[in-house]
């Protein structure tokens, strides 16, 4: 499960998403999802709530909750169709065939599994699954193509 830019392991522990991937991306006007013990900032405005049913606006920063929520948060995205995703890279899935092939400008897939953070900013863990940002407009296909991130130490 996930809390906004955050992964909640099943024990509860708090996934937040590292600045090393977040700052090759830019400025983000909106993360819809963020969390409310964020240690840095993901977006301009940062809605701890209601993320799904409010109308987003501007380039918008998506870490969805990850599990059956996640085709959602990622339809609502594809139908924004501004903004980048971080989302497990399960290309497989129904969710992946609806909302990112065919819709989103950009895919880049890491090699290797970036660690995450405490809500305190300190070093958690890796991932735990091969994962990818998806970029939907035109802007964000362009940072996507030299952000760097493909590859990850």
């Amino acid at each position: 499960m996930t809390l906004g830019s955050i992964h909640v392991h099943p024990k509860s522990t708090r996934w937040i998403t590292p600045r090393s991937i977040l700052d090759p991306l830019g400025v983000f006007d909106l993360d819809p999802c963020a969390d409310v013990e964020q240690p840095w900032k993901t977006a301009e405005e940062m809605w701890t709530d209601g993320g799904l049913d409010r109308e987003w606006f501007g380039r918008v920063w998506l870490n969805p909750p990850y599990g059956r929520e996640t085709a959602a948060w990622l339809r609502k995205m594809a139908e924004h169709g501004d903004g980048i995703a971080l989302v497990f890279a399960r290309t497989d899935t129904r969710m992946f065939h609806e909302s990112v092939f065919g819709r989103a400008k950009a895919l880049c897939f890491f090699r290797g599994r970036p660690k995450f953070h405490r809500p305190d900013g300190s070093t958690l863990g890796n991932s735990g699954g091969a994962l990818v940002l998806i970029g939907y407009g035109d802007y964000d296909k362009e940072i996507l193509l030299g952000c760097g991130l493909g590859v990850v130490p």
